[in-house]
């Protein structure tokens, strides 16, 4: 048995491409040793983020090298002993797995998946029903982060007056996977099928609650924000049909005048703590603006997540009558819609995941 020329070709462009990462993975290493890189935050989890990244292709290649050598061994001994031709379609099986792996370590990822997310859930058509169902959402999330150990964290919430949620900003962070990496795969209107608490009659209703989620800046200085440029509005905040939770204006609208990008807040008591939070909201949409007029003339993966709460741009369904959970992207289909709304989100994400990674392999190639 010998080695196929297109395997050995294989290999060393694979090498090649390792090599560079290689130089990259030593280089991050000596600077995560420099105890002034910890004295930033941003700086130092970026890092980390990156050579946990580039650790994961030197292993691979590593252990690749390695079935190698253990193939054109065998082989050499092979003639004289056939104990060895045994172990040849294990190794080789073997070596393609990590091959296979290692192609889809170096499939080009998106610069943000490594980061931190705020998701924003926004109720749509559905009045009272469609603002109940993105609360369902936004507990959804909650659990499926606590399943995953990640943290998650309301910074802003706007109640109907069933107790729905009109509008909500959620911070989730992770300890080594980057949150928005799996969370960005919910970016878009999720359709709600089921019997609404105000509906006497016992019909289905649809309705839908649209989701945008936004990379998390890492650190304030990321981003450059001008005082001049911003317009800062407080206001008093408001609770369910529109009644006042506080007699203080301590709610804050802050426009970005230059892009006309608003975020507001007014979950928190302190005028302060709410600009802190907006400032937050901020940052994150001014980060995936740049991002976006970056990516402006390429297939910018943004563009799938609606911006407007159209019940006939949908990615996902959600029936309850039939306990069925479907998205629309990935043809993934299950029915435990009950476990899924339970934090059980893993398979559904990771089928939108598996499409994504299939087609940046295709577009690499």
């Amino acid at each position: 048995m010998t080695e196929t020329a297109d395997t050995s070709a294989d290999i060393e462009s694979l090498r090649q491409m390792v090599h560079m990462l290689r130089d990259e993975h030593a280089r991050i290493e000596q600077e995560l040793a420099d105890p002034e890189v910890h004295a930033n935050p941003g700086t130092a989890r970026r890092l980390t983020r990156r050579y946990a990244e580039l650790e994961k292709i030197v292993t691979c290649w590593n252990a690749l090298s390695s079935t190698q050598e253990d193939l054109q061994a065998c082989r050499e001994l092979a003639d004289d002993d056939a104990s060895f031709a045994q172990e040849l379609p294990a190794l080789e099986e073997q070596r393609g797995q990590l091959l296979s792996e290692l192609r889809d370590l170096l499939v080009p990822r998106d610069p943000d998946d490594d980061r931190d997310a705020l998701v924003e859930i926004k109720a749509g058509e559905g009045g009272e029903e469609s603002a109940l169902f993105a609360s369902d959402l936004l507990r959804m999330y909650q659990r499926w982060a606590d399943r995953r150990g990640w943290s998650s964290e309301v910074i802003d919430i706007t109640l109907s007056d069933l107790g729905g949620a009109k509008d909500v900003t959620l911070a989730i962070k992770a300890k080594d996977d980057g949150a928005y990496g799996w969370l960005k795969f919910e970016g878009g209107v999720h359709r709600v099928q089921r019997v609404p608490v105000t509906e006497s009659q016992g019909r289905i209703h649809t309705s839908a609650a649209g989701v945008i989620v936004f990379p998390e800046v890492d650190e304030p200085g990321e981003i450059e924000i001008d005082d001049n440029d911003l317009r800062i509005d407080v206001y008093r905040s408001s609770g369910p049909g529109g009644q006042s939770v506080n007699t203080t204006d301590s709610a804050v609208r802050i426009t970005h005048v230059p892009t006309g990008i608003v975020a507001s807040c007014q979950n928190e008591k302190s005028q302060l703590q709410n600009k802190a939070a907006a400032l937050r909201i901020l940052r994150a949409r001014l980060l995936a603006a740049q991002a976006a007029e970056a990516a402006a003339e390429a297939d910018d993966r943004r563009r799938s997540q609606v911006r407007t709460v159209d019940r006939s741009e949908r990615i996902r369904t959600y029936n309850f009558p039939e306990n069925r959970i479907a998205d629309h992207r990935s043809g993934y289909k299950a029915y435990n819609l009950d476990q899924v709304l339970a934090g059980d989100l893993d398979p559904v994400v990771e089928s939108c995941r598996a499409l994504d990674r299939a087609q940046r392999l295709e577009e690499a190639q």
